[in-house]
C-alpha cells in the first residue's frame, strides 16, 4: 500500500508557477516597453522633484543675500516716516483722519498730494490751521526743517504724490519766465506778485516773502483756489523760469520811494493826480474863506 506525500504532490506546481512571477520580460517585447516606459515616467518625476528643490534652495540663498541690505535700506527710511507719524497724530489727525483720508468739514484727503503740498502748507505756516476760515493765512512755521521733512516723508510713503525738485530754481530764461507769469498768474498774483483780492473773503497772497521751493510746491500742488500746474502744464524748466523773474523783481530796490504795485505810470499818476488835486482844492477852498 501506497502512501502520498503533501508536500511531494505540490511541489512540482509551486516551481513554475514561482519562476514565472520572477522572470523578467525578454527585450521587444510589450511587457519590456510597458516597463521602460513606467521606468522612464518615474525618472522624470524624480527629475522635476530635484529641479523644484535645487530652484527653492537657490531661491533662499539669494534672498538671504540680499535682503539684509534692503532692511537695512528700509530700516533707514522708516526712521524718518516712524518720527513723521508721531508729528502727523499729534497736530494733524484730528482734522486729516488717521489714514490720510480726511475728515468731512475738517480737512481734505491727503492722499496723493505728495511731498510738495506738505512743504508748503507747513513751510509757509498755513497748517496746522488754528481755526477754520475762507483762507488758511500764512504765518510762521511752527515744525522745524527737520520736523518738516519727517512729515513729507510719511505722507509721500503712505500718499504718494508729487516731490520737491533739487538744484538751482533760477536757472531759466528770465524774459519767457516773465511772459508766462503774466499768461498764467498775473490775473491773480499782480503783474509783479504783489498779489490781490478774491472773491469770497480769499486773496491771493503776495510773493515778496516767498522762497524759492515754496513757489514751486505752490505750482506743483495747487493751494487754495490756484490751479495745479503740472509738468504737462508748466514744465519744470518753465517753472523755473516763472521762479527767476518773480525773484528777481521782488529783489528789486524801489529807487522813487514806494513801489505802487509796479503795474506801471496809471497808478501812480492816478495817485499824484489824486493827491494833488486834493491839495489845489484845499488850498483854493482856504484861501477862499480867508477872502
Amino acid at each position: 500500500m501506497s502512501t502520498t506525500n503533501p508536500q511531494s504532490d505540490t511541489q512540482p506546481d509551486e516551481g513554475p508557477r514561482r519562476s514565472r512571477w520572477s522572470r523578467r520580460p525578454a527585450e521587444g517585447t510589450p511587457a519590456a516597453a510597458a516597463r521602460a516606459r513606467r521606468r522612464s515616467k518615474q525618472r522624470r518625476r524624480i527629475g522635476n522633484v530635484a529641479a523644484l528643490m535645487a530652484g527653492l534652495v537657490l531661491t533662499g540663498a539669494l534672498y538671504s543675500t540680499f535682503a539684509p541690505a534692503q532692511a537695512a535700506d528700509e530700516g533707514s527710511e522708516s526712521s524718518a516716516e516712524a518720527a513723521g507719524r508721531e508729528l502727523y497724530e499729534r497736530s494733524c489727525i484730528s482734522c486729516h483722519g488717521e489714514n490720510l483720508e480726511g475728515v468731512p468739514n475738517r480737512g481734505p484727503s491727503l492722499i496723493g498730494v505728495g511731498e510738495a503740498s506738505v512743504y508748503f502748507q507747513v513751510h509757509t505756516g498755513r497748517m496746522p490751521l488754528v481755526r477754520q476760515g475762507a483762507q488758511a493765512p500764512d504765518k510762521p512755521a511752527i515744525f522745524s526743517d527737520e520736523e518738516i521733512d519727517q512729515l513729507m516723508a510719511y505722507v509721500q510713503a503712505n500718499g504718494g504724490g508729487p516731490v520737491l525738485p533739487s538744484g538751482d530754481l533760477r536757472d531759466g530764461d528770465l524774459a519767457a519766465g516773465g511772459e508766462l507769469f503774466r499768461l498764467n498768474c498775473a490775473q491773480c498774483h499782480n503783474f509783479v506778485g504783489q498779489g490781490g483780492a478774491l472773491s469770497s473773503g480769499k486773496y491771493a497772497p503776495s510773493l515778496e516773502d516767498s522762497n524759492d521751493l515754496e513757489i514751486y510746491a505752490a505750482m506743483l500742488s495747487g493751494p487754495e483756489n490756484m490751479p495745479v500746474f503740472g509738468d504737462n502744464q508748466i514744465t519744470p524748466e518753465e517753472k523755473r523760469a516763472i521762479i527767476n523773474y518773480v525773484q528777481t523783481i521782488t529783489d528789486m530796490p524801489d529807487p522813487g520811494g514806494a513801489g505802487i504795485g509796479r503795474i506801471g505810470p496809471v497808478s501812480e499818476g492816478l495817485v499824484i493826480w489824486t493827491v494833488a488835486i486834493s491839495a489845489l482844492l484845499f488850498g483854493i477852498f482856504w484861501m477862499g474863506s480867508k477872502a
